[in-house]
């Protein structure tokens, strides 16, 4: 999924990398095949971009060879082929054994992290490869493998602004949403687990929903239409409570917590009287109750977010995302 505040790869300056496909395209190395991996080793190649390859399970090169990949017989071999080195592997201390095994061929690089980790350990990484005389941008995949390369295809980067710019051009085969969201190489970490949030919560809620439906015989794919009509709907919500959450205001302009607190009162009551698990709506109702007994009952769901995190922190955070997207924008 698009970002809307962030910028968006721009076109290279003059003496930067050429676009993929062009006369001059560089060479990219990468490391870790699993099924990313692989996609992403396949994009570059699609882009006419010499790879070189390295697995730990030499075998999983075999594909991608036979389409023209170079498979590495070393990590530093295949970190000393290209300027551009590619991780994508399962945990973030696999990344750390990469780095200690390429590390003499590392000084001068740069290196993309597109393992998935916490924010804490995108940043302590960074600060390793400069150690190391090279440059650190982390990435976070917003997609699945299989549609590594489409033009909807979203990666987040954080890194040095010029050290992005210059292989914005190569990176932008892995998918049409090249986005940068600024120097601290944490924030894509973050905002992808962020993400990930919305999708396990709300997902939750529609197995849930289903399961209650099922206690009187209906189908789970009898009800999904109902579900996905919803799921329509919810995204407006979004930017209408982003901006509630920036201000520090919050009016009730669709429904009051009273009315939201009465409404999944129904929701536990159905779920207790049909032995539907309900701990998940009951942590809801909790929240609502908590927010009413402060006298917040008139405002709107969106004061629910102070239950989380206190709003000085919801504050500070807005104030230093409006820096982040004019940076990226310079």
């Amino acid at each position: 999924m698009n970002t809307p505040s962030p910028a968006q790869a721009e076109p290279p300056r003059p003496g930067e990398q050429p676009p993929p496909g062009g006369a001059d395209p560089r060479p990219v190395t990468v490391i870790g095949l699993g099924l990313m991996g692989s996609a992403l080793a396949s994009a570059f190649l699609r882009a006419g971009h010499p790879t070189t390859v390295w697995n730990r399970s030499p075998q999983k090169a075999d594909p991608l060879v036979a389409s023209g990949a170079v498979r590495a017989a070393s990590v530093a071999d295949a970190v000393a082929a290209a300027p551009l080195v590619v991780v994508c592997v399962t945990r973030h201390d696999a990344v750390v054994d990469v780095l200690d095994a390429g590390r003499t061929a590392l000084p001068g690089r740069v290196l993309v992290n597109l393992t998935s980790g916490s924010s804490r350990e995108a940043r302590a990484l960074a600060d390793r490869v400069a150690a190391l005389g090279a440059h650190c941008l982390d990435g976070a995949i917003l997609t699945t493998p299989d549609a590594i390369g489409a033009p909807d295809a979203t990666v987040l980067y954080g890194g040095p602004d010029a050290v992005f710019r210059a292989h914005a051009p190569t990176l932008a085969a892995l998918g049409g949403g090249v986005t940068f969201l600024g120097a601290d190489p944490g924030i894509p970490s973050l905002y992808e687990v962020a993400l990930l949030d919305i999708m396990w919560t709300s997902l939750t809620g529609v197995l849930h929903a289903m399961a209650l439906v099922g206690t009187e015989g209906i189908a789970a794919t009898e009800f999904a239409p109902f579900a996905a009509m919803l799921y329509s709907g919810v995204g407006s919500f979004v930017p209408r409570y982003a901006r509630q959450i920036a201000d520090g205001a919050y009016p009730a302009d669709d429904s009051t917590l009273h009315t939201h607190l009465a409404g999944i009162r129904h929701l536990t009551d159905e779920s207790g009287d049909r032995a539907v698990e309900a701990r998940l709506p009951l942590y809801i109702q909790g929240l609502m109750e908590r927010a009413v007994a402060r006298g917040q009952g008139g405002d709107s769901f969106a004061r629910l977010v102070e239950q989380f995190a206190p709003p000085a922190q919801g504050a500070a955070s807005a104030a230093t995302s409006a820096p982040r997207s004019a940076s990226a924008s310079a």
